[in-house]
């Protein structure tokens, strides 16, 4: 039973790539306007964002 926990786990982590990969796009879109606008506020917040993101895709590439 633990095998298949697993398994389920780790497959529910893959399907999540695609959407954490919409959402770093998605957010580099905002970064890129916020530069633009010379928004610095939302500068860090997007900035902040992206490293969560890329923390999360490391995580679950890495299993």
């Amino acid at each position: 039973m633990k095998y298949v926990m697993e398994a389920l786990r780790k497959k529910e982590a893959q399907e999540k790539l695609p959407v954490i990969r919409m959402e770093i796009d998605y957010e580099l879109v905002t970064l890129h306007d916020a530069m633009e606008a010379n928004d610095k506020i939302e500068m860090i917040k997007s900035k902040e964002r992206l490293e969560q993101l890329r923390l999360q895709m490391l995580e679950i590439e890495n299993d």
